[in-house]
């Protein structure tokens, strides 16, 4: 296994087939066909096409960007991003875990995930556009009728044609109820649709030769907020009856957005029916359009964790080539000069970033896991709680890593110092990059919400919490008498602790306390992330501790790092019980810190009003 300078795929192997073994999911008919050489073959296809042809043209695609004519409506990606794109096609990445039946490879959930690390680590801009093409996918196959999933599905399987997601409006972000794009049914069945679209990640490229937009609208007469909401399918251009491209719908790209970072990605503002005579057709039934983008956005969702994992992952290893190469200062007191990796502190950032890229990685497979489980398995309680796990870890793998990842890229920053904040290396793309994924799909307010209120508090008995907690409480029962107790005992505190803040939060529920319960689901979130991220790194160290005692023994000093430099495989478990414990034992402390404050049920937010926020002006 070579090296990768974006992705450590030692690691990616050692969640995949010893925590999660993996070859487990043999047992479901689905995937008996596959075997470990198969997914290996496939994640090896992932890394070579990422590093080869994505990681390529990521610079590119930042400083050159994209190009739009206000007089066409067209926007050109970068040049270099087409081979790439197409690459990433024709291998099947696009339609990886979609069953042969559909035109797919039928690959676990888990592999496709992986695989989209690679890519994302390569590069994020450029895979977005290959993303959108699966989730407008995936909804047309599960809710469109035959005529549609007939007229769209086999043009975007052969990933000839591109997808998208349109919901933002310019005066409905977050909330989506207001929207005012309309619909009108014609007698032929297909709707004429009207109205505005912003922030559409890939709504104009030059890709693919025709691009599929899933969009929310309100169909004349239906009611007001997000229960009158239908969704269509409203292609660039009109499809004919022998399945050729007709005329141009009556839809064009205004404009796009001038960014922070994805500069390679087309993020557009789209008018639909500007001459009233733009052609939608009906997915599902009518206002059924939240319930169906849901299963679009949960995705997506879900997705944004992993792009922020794979932007930290880069930003680490790159951080990581840099200390071993950058010579300044002496480590030791009179010692001679010495890369800045054998410096404490820069040693201390470094393992920040390795632990809680691991435990990053950790969570995403973990959730793609349950997803293959929960869709896979013909046990209906074998199912139920593999649900639990997908809804309850959604918000925070989508919250929780997106946060991360802004403090994961700005630390990768200052291993490098100056050199960090400079356009001549790659580490402020990633930190540029990886910001929005707080904020779109989403704000990570509204996976708060979701976390705190739908996933956990209104779940009917506390489901989902009581199995997440059933796991972690496996896991602390599984360490015992293999981890040293104290990096047990943090984690086994910290679930007592979240316990209390479940219990006081239900209270305040039952009281119909809102605000209070308002002004903590941040907090709680943000708490549960590091409680989640110990618990995993726990359940790795339980693994990793006797295959590391196997390979090194009792060796110390030189004859440990002698066999260190030799071994690979003894220098990786090594190095993952170090991180693991680094995390448990330096970060996660910080978790009881969180907890306090919310435990103290601090009003002020509540109670604050515009007249405090002095200095500004007011309009």
């Amino acid at each position: 296994m070579s090296l990768n300078p974006l992705v450590d795929s030692r690691d990616v192997r050692f969640i995949l087939f010893e925590l999660l073994e993996l070859e487990k999911l043999n047992r479901f008919e689905k995937y008996k066909d596959f075997d470990r050489s198969a997914y290996e073959d496939t994640l090896e296809l992932a890394e070579k096409i990422a590093l080869d042809q994505f990681y390529a043209c990521n610079a590119d695609g930042d400083k050159n960007g994209l190009q739009f004519d206000p007089k066409t409506h067209e926007v050109k990606v970068p040049e270099s991003f087409h081979k790439a794109f197409r690459a990433h096609i024709d291998a099947g990445f696009h339609s990886l875990s979609f069953s042969p039946e559909e035109g797919g490879i039928g690959m676990p959930s888990s592999i496709s995930m992986a695989a989209a690390e690679y890519f994302n680590a390569g590069n994020t801009s450029l895979t977005m556009y290959c993303g959108s093409i699966t989730g407008a996918m995936h909804i047309i196959a599960h809710f469109g009728s035959e005529e549609v999933k007939n007229m769209f599905l086999p043009q975007m399987m052969s990933g000839e044609w591109g997808g998208t997601m349109c919901l933002t409006e310019p005066s409905a972000g977050s909330d989506v109820g207001a929207l005012k794009s309309k619909a009108v049914k014609q007698a032929d069945g297909t709707y004429l649709i009207t109205g505005q679209k912003i922030f559409i990640s890939n709504g104009e490229n030059d890709l693919v030769s025709n691009i599929i937009h899933p969009v929310l609208a309100r169909i004349e007469g239906d009611p007001e907020g997000t229960k009158g909401i239908s969704i269509f399918i409203v292609p660039k251009f009109l499809i004919n009856k022998d399945g050729s491209l007709g005329e141009r719908n009556d839809m064009v790209c205004t404009g796009i957005e001038h960014k922070m970072g994805l500069k390679g990605n087309a993020t557009s503002s789209l008018s639909f029916g500007d001459n009233g005579k733009c052609v939608g057709y009906l997915l599902g039934n009518e206002r059924e359009g939240m319930k169906i983008m849901f299963m679009l956005m949960n995705a997506a969702r879900i997705h944004t964790g992993v792009q922020a994992e794979a932007l930290s992952s880069a930003a680490y290893m790159h951080a990581i080539t840099y200390a071993r190469n950058r010579i300044q200062g002496e480590a030791k007191p009179k010692g001679p000069k010495s890369p800045i990796i054998e410096h404490i502190d820069v040693k201390r950032m470094l393992l920040y970033m390795k632990s809680t890229v691991e435990a990053m990685r950790m969570l995403t497979l973990f959730l793609a896991y349950h997803e293959d489980i929960m869709y896979s398995s013909p046990l209906a309680d074998e199912v139920k709680e593999a649900t639990a796990i997908v809804e309850i870890l959604t918000p925070i793998v989508k919250a929780g890593i997106s946060d991360a990842s802004w403090l994961v890229t700005a630390e990768a920053m200052q291993v490098y110092g100056g050199y960090g904040y400079c356009q001549e290396y790659p580490v402020e793309q990633y930190a540029r990059d990886c910001k929005v994924l707080s904020i779109y799909e989403g704000t990570n307010a509204i996976q708060s919400l979701d976390l705190q209120m739908r996933k956990i508090l209104m779940n009917p008995g506390q489901y989902n919490y009581a199995i997440l907690k059933k796991r972690m409480t496996e896991t602390i029962d599984k360490a015992k008498g293999i981890v040293d107790d104290k990096y047990i005992a943090p984690v086994e505190k910290g679930l007592k602790t979240l316990d209390d803040i479940i219990t006081m939060m239900s209270t305040q529920l039952m009281e119909g306390k809102i605000a209070a319960l308002f002004a903590n689901s941040t907090p709680l979130q943000q708490a549960m992330f590091p409680l989640i991220s110990a618990w995993l790194h726990l359940w790795s160290l339980t693994i990793t501790i006797p295959k590391m005692k196997a390979l090194v023994g009792d060796l110390k000093g030189a004859d440990r790092r002698k066999l260190l430099a030799d071994n690979a495989e003894a220098a990786y478990y090594s190095g993952r019980v170090m991180s693991s414990q680094f995390f448990i034992a330096a970060e996660f402390p910080k978790f009881f810190g969180k907890t306090e404050c919310i435990m103290n049920n601090d009003a002020t937010a509540i109670f604050a009003t515009s007249d405090v926020f002095t200095g500004a002006p007011k309009e």
